[in-house]
């Protein structure tokens, strides 16, 4: 079936339920979903709190986890129907799950970096590739060392891409898989040579006198985090899909509307309330600001394939490569995820 027979079928279907009153009114659709600590999951917490999903005719359960890949181990257990995720663990979704990409939750390029101890000789040099002046370290200061970091995720593309910048690759620096909370601890303990983090432990890290060796976007490579689906459920529930995109880019019109100062006492509430955890005000006010978000609008632009490949295709398809280049993916495997056309912009079209 071409996409457009598809789209049209999708369409023709969303509008016949809601026709018929199943949509929007009656019994809510109960959603189990799954989300990181993180800005994202303070979008659905404050629509589900305003209850904006009762009034998409959902009941949405947000299920919190600590990395993209303990998602994804939860749905082999069918524990959600929609996440979250990193754009690093989304392509493995699909390649493990089949699950798909069908919205975007934000833009963390700026939100996941290395941190330095601000004496490390790392720190000292800046701009040893001329190419990405603001980057700091150079491969003799940074070869051998050992980082931790939380892998298969996002702080990981970010350690490989620094890498990258710098004339390297993984296997030239020790690399120990941790959580991103036992990474932070490690980090304010001062074990080993760096870390690789993403907000809120990357702020948390700079705080307790980190610097930045770079970033995802210093290395200048796109990372959104993605609002993902288990493709069979997706596929037979068009309409849900929808409704679940509805909300959270409902809230994704509030953020756009509010500034920081707007919202942060709402967003330590959230990081209070939900994630039992304090964030002070001004890590807060730093975490809001360096999130873009994308309206409905924008974000049928990014999933536009009128032109061929889609924006969040080739973003996709860049971290397929850069998995097949430290070798955790096979060539076989990567032929399955190369252009990233399992992101779909399909159910963004139906969202009123």
């Amino acid at each position: 079936m071409s996409k457009t027979i598809l789209r049209a079928t999708m369409m023709f279907l969303l509008a016949l339920l809601l026709s018929t009153g199943s949509g929007v009114s009656g019994e809510l659709t109960k959603l189990s979903t799954a989300w990181l600590g993180e800005h994202e999951s303070f979008l659905m917490w404050y629509a589900t709190s305003k209850g904006w999903d009762k009034e998409a005719g959902l009941d949405i359960e947000m299920k919190i986890f600590d990395s993209g890949t303990d998602i994804l181990n939860a749905l082999r257990r069918k524990e959600w129907t929609f996440a979250a995720i990193g754009a690093v663990p989304a392509m493995l979704g699909h390649l493990r799950f089949d699950t798909v990409v069908i919205g975007i939750a934000n833009d963390e390029a700026h939100a996941n970096g290395v941190v330095l101890p601000a004496d490390s000789p790392i720190a000292a040099v800046k701009g040893w590739n001329k190419e990405y002046p603001d980057v700091l370290g150079s491969p003799e200061t940074v070869k051998g060392k050992t980082f931790h970091v939380t892998t298969v995720s996002s702080d990981h593309y970010a350690l490989s891409a620094w890498l990258q910048v710098l004339g390297l690759k993984d296997g030239d620096v020790v690399i120990k898989n941790t959580s991103q909370q036992d990474a932070l601890e490690a980090f304010r303990k001062g074990k080993d040579a760096g870390v690789a983090l993403w907000s809120p432990y990357l702020y948390e890290a700079q705080k307790a006198g980190g610097v930045l060796a770079a970033s995802i976007a210093a290395c200048r490579l796109g990372n959104p985090v993605v609002l993902i689906a288990d493709g069979a459920f997706a596929k037979e529930h068009p309409d849900v899909a929808a409704r679940f995109l509805s909300v959270y880019l409902r809230a994704v019109d509030m953020v756009k509307k509010s500034s920081p100062d707007q919202l942060v006492a709402d967003y330590e509430r959230f990081f209070k309330e939900f994630l039992q955890r304090d964030y002070p005000q001004g890590l807060a006010l730093t975490d809001l600001a360096t999130h873009p978000v994308y309206d409905l609008a924008e974000q049928r632009a990014i999933f536009d394939e009128s032109n061929g490949q889609s924006r969040v295709q080739s973003w996709q398809s860049e971290i397929c490569r850069y998995y097949l280049r430290i070798n955790r993916i096979t060539q076989a495997e990567s032929q399955k995820v190369a252009d990233g056309r399992y992101a779909t912009g399909a159910y963004l079209d139906l969202v009123q």
